[in-house]
C-alpha cells in the first residue's frame, strides 16, 4: 500500500498489560503508571476510503451499542484534521472483533489505527504530531500508536521499547464491561511505579487493578480460576482495568487446547488463542 492511496486497511491489535503497577495520583488527576505491554495477533480492523465526507460505520461481532459519531475513532479523525489543516473526507469502517470496555485497549487501538491510517492517506504528518494527538486522546493511545512491545510509564505517554519473546496465550472475557473510572476509584493497594520487572520474572509482578476489578465483577475471579487449572499454563492475570484476562502457555498446542476447553465449558465467554510479543 503506497502513501496517498485511496484505501488503507489498518490492524488494531489487542493490547495486553503483562503487569500494571500503579503509583499515586498526579497533579493532573491521572495516576502514575508502569506497565509492560505486549500486543496480540488478535484485534479490530479499520478500513479507510476517501469519500465526500467524514463517516464511521461499525460492524462485526462487538458492534452492538457503539455509536459512530461519538466513537474515539471519529474523535481521532477530527483531531487529525484540526492538527494538520486537512479536510479529512474519509469513510471509515471499523470491524469490531474485540470486546468493548475490556482492558485490552480496543477503543484506544482503534483510535491509534485511525491516526496511522490517516497519516497514510494524507502523507506529511510527522511522528511527533501523531504522538501528541495520541496523548490527548487517551492514556493507552500512545502505546497503541506504537503497537510494539513497550514499557509504558507516566500516564501512558512515556514509552521505552521492550524485548519480549514470542509467547503463546489465551485471552478470555466473561462478557462483562468494567468501568475504568470505577476500578481506579476502588483502588486501595499500589505497587508503586519504581518497581522494575524483567520478562523472566513476570510472576513476581502484578496488576494492581485486578483486586478492585474483581470486587466490581466477580466473574473475573471465575475466569482466572478456570485459567489456572488449564494444563501447560505458566501465568494467569487480568489485563488493564478488566475484564479480559490472559493466560500464558508453554506451547501453542496447549493454548489451543485450553481455548477449546474454555469455549466448550463457557460458551458465553469470549475466548481467543493468540500470540503475544515476538
Amino acid at each position: 500500500m503506497s502513501p496517498g492511496s485511496e484505501t488503507v486497511t489498518v490492524f488494531a491489535a489487542a493490547k495486553i498489560n503483562l503487569f500494571l503497577h500503579v503509583g499515586e495520583k498526579r497533579a493532573d488527576g491521572y495516576h502514575a503508571l508502569r506497565s509492560l505491554v505486549a500486543f496480540a495477533d488478535a484485534g479490530d480492523v479499520l478500513t479507510l476510503n476517501r469519500a465526500d465526507r467524514l463517516s464511521l460505520t461499525v460492524e462485526g461481532p462487538f458492534a452492538a451499542g457503539l455509536d459512530g459519531a461519538g466513537n474515539l475513532v471519529t474523535r481521532a479523525a477530527k483531531a487529525f484534521a484540526d492538527a494538520t489543516g486537512q479536510s479529512v473526507n474519509v469513510r471509515m469502517v471499523l470491524t469490531k472483533n474485540l470486546p468493548v470496555s475490556s482492558g485490552i485497549g480496543g477503543g484506544s487501538a482503534d483510535a491509534a489505527a485511525a491516526l496511522r491510517g490517516l497519516a497514510q492517506l494524507y502523507p506529511g504528518t510527522d511522528d511527533a504530531t501523531l504522538m501528541t494527538l495520541a496523548e490527548n486522546l487517551g492514556s493507552d493511545v500512545p502505546v497503541c500508536l506504537a503497537s510494539k512491545s513497550c514499557l509504558m510509564e507516566g500516564r501512558g505517554e512515556k514509552l521505552t521499547p521492550a524485548q519480549i519473546p514470542k509467547m503463546q496465550a489465551v485471552l478470555v472475557n466473561p462478557g462483562v464491561a468494567v468501568s475504568t473510572a470505577e476500578v481506579f476509584r476502588r483502588l486501595k493497594t499500589r505497587t508503586g511505579t519504581e518497581t522494575s520487572v524483567p520478562v523472566s520474572q513476570l510472576k513476581s509482578s502484578r496488576n494492581d487493578l485486578e483486586a478492585p476489578a474483581r470486587e466490581i465483577s466477580p466473574a473475573i475471579g471465575e475466569v482466572l480460576d478456570e485459567l489456572s487449572r488449564m494444563p501447560g499454563i505458566t501465568l494467569w492475570r487480568m489485563s488493564g482495568s478488566g475484564a479480559t484476562c490472559f493466560g500464558l502457555f508453554e506451547s501453542g498446542f496447549e493454548a489451543e487446547l485450553a481455548a477449546a476447553a474454555l469455549s466448550s465449558s463457557h460458551p458465553d465467554w469470549w475466548v481467543k488463542a493468540t500470540t503475544l510479543g515476538g
